[in-house]
């Protein structure tokens, strides 16, 4: 009996092995590991890339950060967070800044200026992106006081771009990581931390729909800003911290939203969460093979029908920028580096760093183009020729 038991363990023992190993989803941008550390992308290429930097604090006003771009009527618009000195502190506002040619842009201008509440004390205000539809634009800012309490949606609408209403309520707890973003449905679905609202207003003013991978029994009181998303992880005993959302959905109908890990540790890749019944709920989340460095990311699809990743999955000090660029969804294996320059910091501030920073894209007039914030100070635009992207394909 001893030596059937010892016989059965070595049996059993690589199957005990390999059901201890973390499952991992199959997405992937194929980098090279050192020490643990993902510190390069095979191939990877330099394209002909245009830079403008639009804004560029001298003394005061220098957090810039969450910045968003869009083409509407016959013009580039771009926003983001402005604050005084610290990131999401006191009388943070939104900015915007328009340019009809990409390369001369207006001077910034308060969007959406420093806000008070009924005891005077001062709102953070985080520039959220855009949503067109129809004839109008709409501009999405997250409210929140400075201890994240009382968090909302607000917004602003134009029909001309230049013009904008007053402040209006969404209608949800949410401070958005992108801007809505259209499903092969038409259905709107708003990429959060921990939660991923959606309406059928194609408007994006109402009807929203909270939903997530939070638990069940915290739907009544969830909320979407830049700390909610630690309570969730301590509730679903997470070793990590995933936030910041961004979603791509394939030909199948399948929405495959990719998440950072902003937890201390094992903060190498990119996790996944995914819906199958166009966003109304979403699996539980997993590791992907996709590296990251602890930064906010933008996935998007090319008019030629491939899938785009942007942003910092190697290296550190969120540099070098790259865009990774896939068939199926799944690898991601064609790179570029969009950006690896330094830019020098005139000003210290809390949590101000990182050279490019959250970015978003946008696909207009033959260009891939991005926007970055540059050590959360700056913010500068990007872009690339589409006809930059072709060449042998994987």
């Amino acid at each position: 009996m001893r030596k059937f038991s010892k016989y059965f363990f070595l049996i059993l023992a690589p199957c005990l092995a390999f059901a201890a190993e973390p499952r991992r989803s199959p997405i992937t941008n194929g980098a090279e590991w050192k020490d643990g550390k993902p510190v390069a992308l095979p191939g990877a290429q330099t394209p002909k890339v245009e830079h403008v930097l639009i804004y560029k604090p001298e003394t005061e006003w220098t957090y810039s950060h969450h910045a968003s771009i869009t083409f509407f009527k016959d013009r580039y618009l771009a926003i983001w967070s402005n604050g005084r000195v610290n990131e999401d502190d006191r009388g943070q506002r939104v900015l915007i800044a328009t340019s009809k040619d990409f390369a001369h842009w207006t001077e910034p201008r308060p969007l959406v200026d420093s806000m008070k509440d009924e005891k005077g004390d001062e709102r953070v205000l985080t520039a959220a992106g855009f949503l067109e539809n129809a004839d109008t634009l709409v501009a999405y800012f997250g409210n929140y006081g400075f201890h994240k309490e009382t968090t909302h949606l607000q917004a602003v609408t134009t029909t001309d771009g230049e013009n904008w209403s007053a402040v209006r309520e969404v209608g949800i707890p949410m401070n958005p990581n992108h801007p809505p973003q259209r499903t092969a449905s038409g259905r709107l679905i708003i990429c959060g931390n921990i939660s991923f609202p959606w309406t059928d207003d194609p408007s994006g003013l109402s009807g929203w729909h909270m939903t997530g991978i939070y638990p069940d029994e915290m739907a009544a009181t969830i909320k979407v800003d830049p700390a909610s998303f630690w309570e969730v992880a301590r509730k679903k005993s997470w070793d990590a911290g995933l936030c910041e959302g961004s979603f791509f959905q394939t030909d199948d109908g399948a929405l495959h939203m990719l998440l950072r890990n902003a937890a201390g540790k094992n903060t190498r890749r990119l996790w996944l969460t995914e819906s199958r019944d166009n966003g109304a709920k979403w699996s539980e989340p997993v590791e992907t093979e996709f590296s990251d460095t602890n930064a906010k990311f933008h996935f998007g699809r090319l008019p030629d029908g491939r899938f785009y990743y942007v942003g910092n999955p190697i290296g550190g000090g969120r540099t070098p920028l790259v865009l990774s660029l896939s068939r199926d969804g799944v690898k991601f294996d064609r790179h570029f580096i969009l950006g690896s320059e330094r830019y020098a910091q005139r000003r210290p501030g809390g949590a101000k760093g990182g050279e490019y920073g959250y970015p978003h894209s946008l696909i207009h007039d033959g260009h891939l183009c991005v926007i970055v914030s540059r050590q959360k100070e700056a913010v500068e635009v990007l872009r690339v020729p589409l006809s930059e992207l072709r060449g042998d394909e994987k």
